[in-house]
């Protein structure tokens, strides 16, 4: 299998390059998130996959680029990011906004022939349910309540000042995107899916994490993890392990259902 890019370059970053690996995992951060949140995923399947994680526009070390807060446009950019890798088995993990945005990815992809061997969505409900509110209207501390709520991200980060001007406008920007986003009648993938979830997650019941099931012709199964929104970051040697044995008897690439 081709090694075609460096560790770090344009949206992709791999924190632990695996040339000539068995299989290729592309990871979708969750809202205000960044690349760098799947580096111990990336670290866990080191061995075995590699790893390639995405930077949205406008985040982290992408700063001075625009934000985008559309889900159509963040996988339209996404998809042509991973045009290097188009007809290689790939699979794509994404979290909370993620999610969506790697459900997406894998339309696309599935659209031009080279659809993905499975998706894993964690901490999202599926790409019909929508809940009431928008948050990126929310006043500043409001926003920072939601976020303190979640329990991921370190206080000493939210504490800092100047650390927060640049936050929370990634943060609206990608809330945005959320409460905007709505899923196109008809469309279904027919790769698996694993839809992972934590037991005290406020943002994911199990009914909607159950309803990921209409969005795949093919098989759909749910795995719950103890914890709230962020359940990977205790988890993360067991999802790794999941992971591997998922992409082990993966099937080859696969188009889009009706």
């Amino acid at each position: 299998m081709r090694d075609t890019v460096a560790p770090t370059t344009g949206a992709v970053r791999r924190f632990h390059p695996l040339q000539g690996a068995p299989a290729r995992l592309i990871c979708f951060p969750h809202a205000g998130g960044a690349a760098g949140f799947f580096r111990p995923l990336s670290a866990e399947l080191r061995l075995r996959a590699d790893v390639l994680c995405m930077q949205y526009p406008g985040h982290q070390d992408r700063y001075r680029e625009p934000l985008l807060d559309d889900i159509a446009a963040l996988a339209d950019g996404a998809a042509e990011d991973l045009a290097p890798w188009r007809g290689e088995p790939l699979a794509l993990f994404g979290h909370s906004m993620g999610a969506l945005v790697a459900y997406e990815v894998a339309r696309r992809l599935a659209a031009d022939g080279a659809g993905p061997v499975r998706l894993f969505a964690s901490g999202r409900p599926a790409p019909s349910v929508y809940r009431e509110g928008h948050r990126h209207g929310k006043s500043d501390d409001e926003l920072l309540a939601d976020i303190r709520a979640l329990d991921g991200t370190p206080p000493e980060l939210l504490a800092d000042e100047e650390v927060l001007q640049v936050v929370l406008p990634v943060l609206r920007s990608d809330y945005r995107a959320v409460a905007n986003y709505r899923h196109p009648q008809g469309a279904r993938l027919v790769c698996p899916v694993t839809v992972l979830t934590g037991d005290t997650d406020p943002r994911v019941t199990a009914e909607e994490a159950r309803a990921w099931t209409r969005h795949t012709a093919a098989d759909c199964e749910v795995r719950t993890f103890a914890g709230g929104h962020f359940f990977l970051a205790e988890h993360w040697p067991e999802i790794g392990r999941l992971v591997l044995d998922r992409l082990a008897a993966a099937p080859q690439p696969s188009g889009t259902g009706s």
